[in-house]
């Protein structure tokens, strides 16, 4: 193998890893906290304080920092678990 042909093929292999470190950056941009609709952002916030109660989780307004991420994972959960019941309700027609 020629010595140049070595150096391209690490040059090669560099620039597919940039490409793919520029594709995760692109997707995580994607994937910020930022609401779609900000008419419907009090609706969610109410929704969120009500899942919580129902969990029996003490969510408080403003900070809740102390919160374990797995009683804040619960209540993502059953927000977008409820909110795709709504679309699905909504998209077959039913009220």
């Amino acid at each position: 193998m020629y010595p140049n042909q070595n150096q391209n093929q690490t040059q090669g292999n560099n620039f597919g890893a940039q490409q793919n470190g520029a594709q995760q950056q692109a997707q995580s941009n994607n994937r910020s906290n930022r609401t779609v609709v900000p008419e419907a952002k009090g609706a969610l916030n109410q929704m969120k304080y009500e899942i919580a109660s129902e969990l029996g989780i003490n969510l408080k307004q403003g900070y809740n920092g102390d919160l374990p991420s797995r009683q804040a994972g619960y209540i993502g959960g059953y927000m977008t678990k409820r909110l795709v019941e709504q679309a699905e309700r909504s998209m077959s027609g039913k009220a």
